[in-house]
């Protein structure tokens, strides 16, 4: 999804830029967009496999937590990328006929960053193999609180909802190495998300 009247307004403006530097005596040159200098840790992976109704893997320089926040949830963790200031939040829900519900919910939770976002990009997850489905969506603009969040559900009894925050002012186009550094962390979770389905580990609420 594209916000397009930013767009339109982007491109509108960037015409009128062009014109006005059309008629100065020199030629613009763009640079490059530069970056700090940001030492990115090699790419290894631990299996997360306990008592939890799902499983996956994370990064080894991440750290899993249970959500404190959320004590009602115990299948609430939250993903923590120390070097990076940077949390992913994982809620988890049992399915109890109420799927529409959680879609709209993680719909709502995404639309709310459209003030800030300059474009939402959004990506379907299909894998009948492993039974996994849901959207990505990446987040645009430098305000974004939130640059990237995802759900997955088998559609009948998992529900899987991911969002990834920064504990530091938003400011997405400095950080935009390391938002892409993670989000082929959270891409490798969701490619290696496996639901499991004995009741003892998934109790209803």
């Amino acid at each position: 999804m594209k916000l397009k009247n930013l767009k339109i307004n982007f491109i509108f403006v960037l015409i009128i830029t062009i014109g006005l530097l059309t008629a100065c005596d020199e030629p613009y040159t763009p640079k490059p967009r530069g970056y700090f200098r940001i030492d990115l840790p090699e790419k290894q992976y631990i299996l997360f496999d306990s008592v939890f109704p799902y499983s996956f893997e994370y990064p080894a320089y991440a750290i899993i937590s249970p959500d404190l926040l959320s004590p009602n949830e115990k299948y609430w963790i939250n993903i923590d990328f120390k070097p990076f200031k940077a949390t992913l939040y994982l809620s988890y829900k049992k399915i109890d006929g109420d799927l529409i519900t959680y879609l709209e919910d993680a719909h709502t939770l995404v639309t709310k960053h459209i003030p800030k976002a300059d474009a939402i990009y959004d990506s379907l997850i299909v894998d009948r193999q492993r039974n996994v489905f849901g959207l990505t969506y990446e987040i645009e603009g430098s305000g974004a609180a939130s640059p990237y969040q995802f759900f997955l559900t088998d559609s009948t009894t998992h529900f899987l909802r991911g969002s990834l925050y920064f504990n530091t002012a938003p400011n997405n186009d400095s950080l935009q190495p390391v938002i892409e550094f993670i989000q082929q962390d959270i891409e490798h979770l969701i490619a290696t998300l496996k639901w499991k389905n004995n009741p003892a580990d998934n109790p209803a609420r």
